[in-house]
């Protein structure tokens, strides 16, 4: 997928790094998406990381990777040491943003 694109719809997987799970992340990072218009789910992996899948428009989806990767956001729990991401082409099929 080209990830120059600034617009269009997009697939993209999060995975982030650090103390995210126990702490509210997944909430969090439920309620960015949805102000954001977007679907998808947040999930603990068993390795400690949360997996987040978002779908909708780039810029929406950019907007929640900065606030995944920063290194200081107001409210947001836990402690993210790093964020790994992949972009693909949307799948279609989600409705509303799940907590897994």
């Amino acid at each position: 997928m080209d990830q120059g694109a600034p617009d269009g719809a997009v697939r993209m997987t999060a995975w982030v790094r650090g103390r995210v799970q126990g702490v509210g992340f997944r909430w969090w990072a439920r309620s960015r998406a949805l102000e954001l218009g977007l679907t998808g789910s947040a999930s603990n992996l068993r390795d400690g990381r949360v997996e987040v899948v978002a779908e909708g428009e780039r810029r929406s989806c950019d907007l929640l990777l900065t606030a995944l990767e920063a290194a200081d956001v107001p409210g947001r729990p836990g402690q993210v040491t790093g964020v790994a991401v992949r972009w693909d082409a949307p799948r279609g099929g989600l409705r509303g943003f799940e907590e897994r």
